[in-house]
């Protein structure tokens, strides 16, 4: 699980924040929105974020999508850029590097993992662990002339000198450590248990344009129970989708894509030859079993994928994705949640995940601030966060109980459209 992302001088935030998934002493809905990971550490289940358009809400996600690709893309040569992007409102930081930092627990074991970077390399990674209340180093990679010099703890792992010198190789300048070690036939005893969390553990953002519904489709071909936990979540969702259908269909291949082939001059001639023999390909064919009520009674219709809402297709995208969190205790972050959703909607899919009892976690933002007045009812107070743009084009991040007098708000939707917490956008009149 994770306790507290921090990151500074990346996209919009040029000065150093701290996302925190730490409970305050407050046990509203202990049992289900809280997960004691080590005695005395409570990690919350959800961090749900408001703002105006454009001060950060989205950058914030982006910044753990960006660790997550970072870790493990290979690099080819140095020419290629790391992908980090600084703060650009600035004459000072866009040749500043961007620090991240994240502490996470896997298997009841505390990591703090430590990433200084910018466009064109990593100045300096390092993975600690917790033995006891002062951390312990894993390993640090450190950047000397031009070339990465790895080191380990020898008095946790050993590590063959062999290894070290195919890892510092391995380990361009521009790419992660963790990329490296894909490609050493070795064991790293705790890094590897880090390593295992940070591939499964932190799932794909989701934003308003991802395509949510063919991965849907892909997952219910092997898994039955998501096809039972789809059709649950939809019907008391109130749709009237009474069965789901997906399979794979071989169709011919369009003329453009065989056009397509045919004149690129990048794909080798046999495999051109291949493909324009096979003139096939697969595609999936999901389709929804509606049962309506009329005249007649109750009767049945079958209709295709192409012919469901919007609505309806990244409902359930959205909820193959929380399935996944859940089962495997997984990370999930979603951008602007709301989106082709009605309100009602919204606020069910995010009642359903916190009554669950799991070590999963969500990242939400919204523009939908009726939310705000489930807080005590369904929302915890140390759940929500905000995020405001300055001035000068920096984003701040702050959270909700950092407020004093919370106790005496009758309506928190009405405070914060009176401005009483800021990140609301500055319209003129």
């Amino acid at each position: 699980m994770v306790q507290e992302l921090k990151i500074r001088n990346f996209l919009s935030f040029r000065d150093e924040v701290i996302l925190s998934f730490e409970a305050t002493k407050d046990n509203t809905f202990e049992d289900y929105q809280v997960v004691e990971v080590v005695p005395g550490v409570r990690l919350l289940r959800l961090a749900l974020i408001y703002g105006a358009n454009a001060s950060g809400k989205s950058n914030l996600l982006s910044a753990l999508d960006f660790l997550h690709e970072f870790w493990f893309e290979r690099k080819e040569d140095l020419d290629q850029s790391t992908d980090a992007v600084p703060f650009l409102l600035d004459t000072e930081t866009p040749i500043e590097p961007s620090s991240f930092e994240l502490k996470f627990f896997v298997d009841g074991i505390k990591y703090w993992y430590t990433l200084l970077l910018d466009e064109k390399k990593v100045i300096s990674e390092k993975l600690f662990f917790y033995k006891t209340v002062q951390p312990t180093m894993l390993f640090s990679r450190d950047l000397q002339n031009g070339q990465s010099i790895i080191r380990f703890n020898a008095s946790v792992i050993k590590v063959s000198q062999a290894v070290v010198e195919e890892l510092t190789l391995r380990c361009l300048s521009n790419m992660s450590f963790f990329a490296a070690r894909n490609q050493v036939n070795c064991t790293l005893p705790y890094i590897d248990s880090a390593i295992n969390w940070m591939k499964s553990g932190i799932l794909p953002m989701i934003e308003p344009k991802t395509q949510m519904f063919e991965y849907a489709g892909g997952k219910m071909l092997n898994d039955n129970e998501l096809k039972k936990y789809l059709l649950n979540f939809i019907h008391r969702a109130d749709f009237n989708i009474t069965d789901i259908t997906t399979e794979k269909e071989s169709v011919p291949m369009p003329g453009f894509m065989r056009n397509a082939i045919i004149e690129d001059k990048q794909i080798p001639k046999f495999t051109k030859e291949k493909l324009l023999a096979d003139a096939f390909f697969d595609r999936l064919k999901t389709e929804f079993e509606h049962t309506v009520k009329n005249l007649r009674g109750i009767e049945k219709y079958t209709l295709p994928n192409s012919l469901q809402s919007e609505g309806t297709r990244r409902t359930f995208g959205i909820e193959a994705a929380i399935y996944e969190c859940i089962k495997g205790n997984n990370f999930l972050s979603i951008d602007e949640i709301e989106s082709s959703l009605h309100p009602d909607l919204v606020e069910f899919i995010i009642e359903q995940f916190l009554k669950v009892q799991s070590h999963s976690q969500m990242l939400v933002t919204s523009h939908y601030d009726p939310l705000l007045n489930t807080v005590d009812d369904l929302l915890r107070k140390d759940s929500v966060w905000f995020t405001e743009k300055e001035e000068d084009g920096n984003s701040r991040l702050y959270s909700l109980v950092e407020f004093k007098g919370l106790n005496k708000i009758s309506s928190f939707q009405r405070s914060y459209r009176n401005g009483v917490f800021g990140a609301l956008p500055n319209i003129q009149n």
